[in-house]
């Protein structure tokens, strides 16, 4: 990578999770919420959303606003489809539902794990659960839906 040009994971060639995830917490919206990447197989990617003050929602509850939440769904979404292709390809989400079981534990991260389990022409589907420490214990769930821009595949 040239000295001028910015890090990024939209490069040629095959889609680096690990590396992705790193610049995660680095780059765009989910270095302003601090995100941190997890751990990722061949089609799913997890990524933690770490407890802040600056980040907790209404009046002095310590939870975390749903804001934070639904940025660390959509990225963790995204990239789980990313990781399932192999590449990057430029997308858009197009529907992102998100039921929350629960509100999450004062001064504990979220941490979501997302599975891109159908790739049909330029859609992409992907699932997710996020929990704050037992993963049996879920604070939320997502459904979400990405478009391919441009060319479909």
């Amino acid at each position: 990578m040239a000295d001028d040009q910015p890090p990024t994971w939209r490069n040629e060639g095959p889609f680096d999770p690990a590396r992705a995830g790193q610049l995660l917490g680095r780059m765009g919206h989910g270095g302003f919420l601090g995100m941190r990447y997890g751990n990722h197989g061949p089609d799913w990617f997890e990524a933690e959303l770490p407890w802040r003050e600056d980040l907790v929602g209404a009046g002095n509850t310590g939870v975390l606003a749903s804001g934070p939440i639904i940025s660390l769904f959509d990225n963790c979404t995204a990239m789980a489809i990313w990781t399932r292709r192999g590449r990057y390809v430029p997308h858009v989400t197009l529907d992102l539902r998100i039921d929350y079981v629960r509100a999450a534990v004062p001064g504990r991260s979220v941490i979501a794990r997302a599975e891109c389990y159908q790739l049909r022409g330029d859609l992409a589907f992907a699932r997710a659960l996020a929990h704050d420490g037992d993963i049996a214990d879920p604070l939320a769930h997502a459904a979400a839906i990405f478009m391919v821009l441009g060319e479909s595949e």
